[in-house]
């Protein structure tokens, strides 16, 4: 009986650990006409810099300062940002990229009518300074 109640309580634990962490986000479904967009800003170090400026405004405080994903605000969402260091975030298209900043979705914010699609451009340019 004492070994049920141990395993009993290590797996209420484990669930409750479990209940804790922040979900993955699911796949993003990228419209076709998105996946190939080029970048409207050209990667230069003022696009680059103007991106940097906007990230720390508007991302970092989820995405965190360095784009892992740990920001001050990480924490409180339901979904774990994106780190953008990873090569898996690296190999999307900037247009997927584009597309995400854009729409939002779960506890990404839409950013359509907030920033200029320039800007979102220049951010993009600074995200792919961001690989390990």
């Amino acid at each position: 009986m004492k070994a049920i109640k141990t395993i009993f309580s290590i797996a209420m634990l484990a669930i409750f650990v479990a209940s804790m962490a922040p979900a993955q986000s699911k796949s993003w479904d990228i419209p076709a006409n998105y996946k190939d967009m080029k970048s409207a800003a050209k990667t230069s170090p003022a696009s680059i810099q103007a991106g940097e400026a906007i990230y720390k405004k508007t991302c970092a405080a989820c995405h965190g300062k360095t784009g892992v994903g740990n920001g001050p605000k990480a924490k409180s969402l339901d979904t774990k940002p994106s780190d953008f260091t990873s090569a898996g975030f690296q190999s999307e298209t900037d247009g997927a990229i584009f597309y995400q900043t854009k729409v939002g979705r779960e506890d990404m914010p839409k950013y359509d009518k907030k920033i200029e699609d320039t800007d979102i451009w220049n951010i993009v340019n600074y995200l792919r300074t961001l690989k390990k």
